[in-house]
């Protein structure tokens, strides 16, 4: 879980009364459990029994700062409260069981607590042991892991692991021996979201050697526990996270799991994001739409088909959804989620801050009980209350759908080639179009009722569809794929129309695509397997629409929706492709007194070159809800331009949030004074307003926000202070969106 605090390191001395203390604590668990090898579980076995967790949340993994939010250089028993949670208690862990939970993750942030030798506080590692007793001593599972260590999330994490490695060895020494006694109830994890902190790519899109740093000291995790002296040592369950937990497809793909019958996969999926956590994402919590529904199944079908389906172990550590006070819609998206976890057999740990509701937009709302007075809230319980009358439900059976069914392809011996010859494309030769296999004709009347197959190695192929001009660019991922034959399969009958968004009477080429380096060996069309067969559809509505783009200010498209239903609010974007990227304007909408919804865009905000733009309905209170026409119009005069969602602003509110500068070396958009307005000033902005104690005027951090970047930083409405707006307005102007700044952006 993402938290503003910070990160420093601790030196302390050892008091001999704490060292008795650890020494009569580690014979405990005897009186506890009646455990010996002949009882040892599986790996399935336990993560069955775990069923679902719940996070202690803000508390072992908070951080001592001093008066001015700077990180202590050494901290104490204190910061366990120093967030501002009462200290845990065992009554609070009987109440989350009594609630039904069977798992604790307790998130604990240990590098504030270490001499200079890296021995870890014997006073808090008696504190730490206590409270995993809370949930050991009453048969509960227990999640011990590392947390907010600002020595693992760093900058340079892609070239430090010489430096990491030690510590992480050491820590997780100290941990296994002061609990090697402890049986399978006892799980490590052994880091939280590790990741490239600071930087523009620091929640997606790893570098390579920031991957391969993960996966190393993920191994130095598994064998320090596996080379410690305990009954447990080779039989305890042992999660690893890839790239910052990511749930994608795209970064859970990239872990390397150890061969090891007792290690699992950790992630943390906050999904569908817009409608969990994303506090920009304005008008799209109120409803968990049939979009949302596809996103959830999506990921959580991705985690199966990377994992579970290879009977590789998965434990989702963190999940959960802000409270925006939409409880009905919190509802449906918990019933999904545990029903569609249980079947797969992935136990989830719920996240809990103890914040009840929003109050600024923070998307940060996840408190279930008060831990003061051990009561649960009265909305958020019935998020809780839903989840567990799915695992009661005794016809959703655990891990039933586990693996992927198994699907009876044709060979490809029976199908008629489409391309049957070896080629090589990648996607580095994209301007020469050597990132495709060459277009070739194809109609939907010859893939009706069809299955493509593509052999394959290297990177898994994109499915790509055109028209006469190779306009409608279309792509399809693989619904299903052969991983040990290297064949990817598209069932085009099923998933192609809906992702055309026009008549299939104009598919004209098909192609593949790759998206590093792929070998093309042979694409085979097929008859499609018998028998109905479950593709997740994207439940989208897209309409695909040609454009004559005057690039003009005084023209907009005008788009307009309608429908038979009574209710009336909708939400979407108008998308795409300049050059190689794809880009959009989001839009939310209400019906008017005629029973329309009207979106205008501007035309400016679409570049000349674009001859087509894809209108999407990503949730609708109608479901009938659909395109009436779409036009480019002459402004009227009292014209205003789209309603989008972007970023609810939060305004800094210190004493030099508008800090003078001399008003002469103001340079419109420059944050970080480098005399170039680009992306890095768009990471600074946000940097300072969602991390003021580390990047803001006063922050901790040597590259924090100047007082002349945070004047130069306010460049949107200027004169009311640095926003989220001025972020946004920042990359307009790279996307050539705007022309200039400072600018005027009417929200």
């Amino acid at each position: 879980m993402l938290n503003n605090s910070k990160n420093v390191k601790r030196i302390i001395s050892i008091s001999a009364a704490a060292v008795c203390m650890i020494s009569s604590l580690r014979v405990a668990p005897a009186a506890y459990f009646e455990a010996d090898a002949a009882n040892e579980l599986t790996a399935w076995e336990i993560t069955e029994e775990m069923k679902i967790g719940w996070n202690l949340g803000n508390t072992l993994d908070a951080k001592a700062s001093d008066a001015k939010g700077n990180e202590l250089a050494s901290a104490g028993l204190e910061t366990e409260t120093s967030w501002g949670q009462p200290k845990a208690s065992e009554e609070l862990i009987l109440a989350i069981k009594k609630k039904g939970f069977n798992t604790v993750r307790i998130p604990t942030t240990w590098f504030q607590h270490l001499d200079s030798e890296d021995n870890i506080d014997p006073e808090w590692m008696a504190r730490v042991h206590e409270v995993v007793d809370y949930a050991y001593k009453n048969d509960m599972y227990v999640i011990l892991n590392l947390h907010h260590e600002n020595w693992v999330n760093r900058s340079d994490i892609g070239t430090a692991y010489g430096e990491m490695k030690p510590r992480l060895v050491k820590l997780w020494t100290q941990i296994a021996t002061e609990f090697k006694d402890y049986d399978q109830h006892l799980i490590f994890e052994g880091m939280n979201e590790p990741r490239a902190a600071g930087t523009p790519h620091e929640w997606w899109g790893p570098q390579d050697n920031e991957v391969e740093t993960i996966n190393k000291l993920d191994a130095d995790f598994v064998n320090t526990i596996r080379s410690i002296d305990s009954p447990y040592k080779d039989t305890r369950l042992l999660m690893i996270p890839g790239y910052c937990a990511a749930s994608d497809v795209s970064m859970i793909s990239l872990i390397d799991v150890p061969d090891d019958d007792y290690v699992a996969v950790s992630i943390h999926a906050y999904v569908p994001y817009n409608f969990t956590m994303n506090p920009g994402a304005d008008g799209f919590h109120e409803t968990f739409t049939d979009s949302f529904s596809a996103e959830l199944a999506s990921t959580l079908d991705g985690i199966r088909q990377t994992f579970t389906n290879k009977d590789i172990p998965v434990v989702i550590g963190e999940f959960g959804t802000s409270n925006y006070d939409n409880t009905e819609a919190r509802v449906k998206w918990a019933a999904q989620y545990m029903t569609t976890t249980k079947k797969y057999g992935i136990p989830c740990v719920l996240w809990d801050n103890n914040v009840e509701k929003e109050v600024k937009q923070t998307g940060e709302a996840h408190g279930y009980i008060n831990r003061n007075t051990l009561e649960w809230y009265t909305e958020p319980v019935k998020v809780v209350d839903t989840m567990m009358s799915v695992m009661n439900d005794s016809s959703i059976v655990w891990g039933s759908e586990r693996h992927l069914p198994v699907i009876a392809h044709k060979s490809l011996d029976e199908g008629t080639a489409f391309i049957d010859e070896s080629m090589e494309i990648d996607a580095s030769k994209s301007k020469t179009y050597e990132n495709t296999t060459p277009g070739k004709d194809m109609t939907w009347a010859e893939l009706e009722g069809k299955e493509v197959a593509i052999k394959y190695t290297g990177t898994t192929p994109l499915l790509a569809f055109s028209d006469d001009a190779y306009g409608n660019w279309t792509e399809l991922k693989p619904y299903s794929l052969d991983e040990e034959n290297g064949i990817a399969y598209y069932l085009v009958s099923e998933q192609l129309p809906n992702a055309w968004g026009k008549s299939t009477d104009s598919i004209a080429h098909m192609q593949a695509r790759t998206e590093k380096v792929t070998t093309i060996e042979k694409i085979v069309l097929l008859d499609a397997p018998e028998g109905e067969i479950e593709v997740p559809v994207d439940k989208t509505k897209k309409f695909k629409t040609d454009i004559t783009n005057a690039g003009d200010a005084d023209y907009e498209l005008t788009i307009c929706f309608t429908g038979t239903g009574a209710d009336g609010k909708a939400g979407g974007t108008v998308g795409f492709m300049d050059g190689e990227d794809w880009k959009q304007v989001d839009w939310t909408g209400a019906k008017n007194a005629d029973g329309a919804i009207i979106v205008t865009v501007p035309m400016d905000k679409i570049p000349e070159s674009v001859k087509q733009v894809e209108i999407q309905v990503w949730w609708s209170d109608d479901e009938t809800l659909d395109l009436a026409s779409a036009k480019i119009e002459k402004k009227a005069a009292e014209t205003t331009t789209i309603t989008t969602t972007e970023p609810v602003v939060t305004k800094v509110t210190t004493t030099e949030t508008n800090a003078s500068t001399d008003d002469k070396d103001y340079v419109a958009g420059d944050a970080n004074c480098d005399k170039a307005i680009n992306l890095a000033d768009t990471v600074m902005i946000m940097q300072a307003l969602v991390n003021p104690d580390k990047y803001g005027l006063n922050g901790s951090d040597a590259s924090h926000i100047t007082k002349q970047g945070w004047a130069n930083a306010d460049c949107c409405n200027k004169g009311d202070g640095v926003t989220n707006n001025d972020a946004l307005v920042i990359q307009m102007l790279r996307l050539d969106l705007i022309k200039s700044l400072p600018t005027i952006y009417a929200e």
